[in-house]
């Protein structure tokens, strides 16, 4: 039983790291910290995923991959030390993994994107990617000379 629970607190780390780097973190960190708390104090437990979430985000804008996996082995430890005080936290953090690991394999999952450019001269700019929100554009509003606004050149 306790290879179990090591591998369940093995996976809750890593998609806890996972979710601090998503764009669902701050739905998650919620839940997450009622998980941690089990009636006490979650307003401690936020501060610490806050500031872990901080940490992580340092390091890796900074490539520090040592620092990223101390931050993974603390939950890790955090999570083995919560499953052995109450063996019914096992099944509520399968139940989480499961509600939550969707969306921190979301985040990092491997997507090809194969994008074209046709018709001609672009004059705006021409954007590549998978998922935008709230772009703004600013533009002088000239054309390159030689060119017609609509009309590609021949």
């Amino acid at each position: 039983m306790e290879a179990e629970l090591a591998a369940l607190a093995a996976s809750g780390a890593t998609t806890l790291v996972g979710l601090m780097v998503s764009e669902t973190w701050s739905q998650a960190r919620d839940r997450v910290a009622r998980f941690f708390a089990r009636g006490a104090d979650g307003e401690v437990v936020d501060e610490e995923l806050r500031l872990s979430e901080q940490e992580l985000v340092a390091a890796r804008a900074s490539d520090d991959e040592l620092a990223v996996a101390d931050i993974e082995a603390g939950w890790r430890l955090r999570l083995r030390r919560a499953l052995q005080a109450d063996p019914g936290a096992a099944e509520e953090l399968r139940l989480l993994l499961a509600e939550l690991a969707p969306a921190a394999a979301g985040s990092d999952a491997a997507v090809t994107v194969h994008n074209s450019v046709n018709g001609g001269v672009q004059n705006g700019p021409v954007i590549q990617g998978q998922q935008f929100s709230s772009l703004t554009f600013y533009s002088s509003g000239s054309v390159p000379q030689g060119s017609s606004a609509g009309q590609p050149n021949e």
